[in-house]
């Protein structure tokens, strides 16, 4: 019910000509940067062994691709909803699916990279037995297990109790209208509720324990607090989506004449905002990334391998 109410309410009240072709290039300008951004830190990544042989600069690059189909998904959402505005089922669920992997990977890789980040201050002489490249990338495949697990439910339940007609037909793509079930948003609560707390403890924990390490007046275990912090709030921006679907029932019974400008406002602030600060946090913040970075992007890079 609430989610043919809310296709009822987009259709009733579509965006007029301008206004739809400003929020399209608003979005895709922004993928556009985004992406350029992120293709310029995997290929700066790719470049130097100093970077691939490192846990932590692989937790990043695998966030960074991760941020990267995110966006590129979202947005080819974003355009096809007001140029075809319906599509059949079966393409909208294949692409709902994969967004949802991406998006519930990237608190659990921030939180991964948090650890990290603790171990390398308060254990460092152990630093390189338990941060290989080899555990990294176990780690990497769980990440992703998880989020498979979390979100295949939703097609099998779905297969389970629609026709199989219904997968012909076509629909405005949201995930509320594809997979419909009144059981699904429970489990989505249930879920999202557990991601939250997992990842706000582990944040919490990574930080105060480096707050207080007996190196904590050096610059290394500044940096790392203050990474921290950074990922935290990144996190909290991509968390926020665990709340998205009560502000959007809000908005719409509120502002239902404003409900596609509601959609667009939560699109940009919960989706487009959160992918574009990893770029920061290492591209610009980390000395090491920065100086191969700047070389890339001055296309004064050099053929020397490391």
């Amino acid at each position: 019910m609430n989610a043919s109410r809310n296709v009822t309410v987009v259709i009733m009240y579509r965006d007029p000509l301008v206004k739809a072709v400003t929020k399209n290039i608003i979005v895709v300008v922004l993928s556009i940067f985004i992406n350029y951004i992120n293709i310029s830190l995997i290929r700066t990544f790719r470049k130097h062994q100093i970077f691939y042989t490192n846990p932590r600069y692989i937790l990043f690059c695998h966030l960074v691709v991760n941020d990267m189909i995110q966006v590129t998904l979202t947005v080819s959402l974003f355009v096809i909803s007001y140029i075809l505005y319906r599509i059949n089922v079966s393409v909208c669920c294949a692409i709902i699916l994969v967004a949802l992997f991406t998006t519930e990977n990237t608190p659990l890789n921030l939180a991964c990279m948090a650890v990290e980040c603790y171990i390398a201050i308060c254990l460092p002489l152990r630093h390189t037995q338990i941060c290989t490249v080899k555990r990294t990338l176990v780690l990497i495949g769980l990440i992703w297990l998880t989020s498979v697990i979390s979100v295949l439910p939703d097609l099998f339940i779905t297969l389970a109790t629609v026709p199989i007609t219904f997968f012909r037909s076509e629909v405005f793509c949201l995930r509320e209208t594809v997979f419909q079930n009144p059981v699904l948003l429970q489990k989505r609560d249930i879920t999202y509720m557990l991601y939250m707390v997992l990842v706000w403890l582990i944040i919490l924990f990574t930080y105060f324990k480096i707050l207080f390490t007996a190196k904590a007046a050096s610059i290394d275990a500044k940096k790392a607090r203050a990474t921290i912090i950074l990922h935290g709030f990144q996190g909290l921006l991509c968390m926020a989506m665990y709340a998205e679907h009560t502000l959007k029932q809000v908005l719409q019974q509120w502002f239902p004449k404003n409900y596609p400008d509601s959609l667009f406002a939560c699109y940009i602030l919960f989706q487009m905002l959160p992918r574009s600060i990893s770029p920061m946090i290492y591209g610009v913040r980390d000395k090491t990334f920065r100086k191969y970075l700047r070389r890339h992007l001055l296309c004064r890079d050099k053929s020397t391998q490391w």
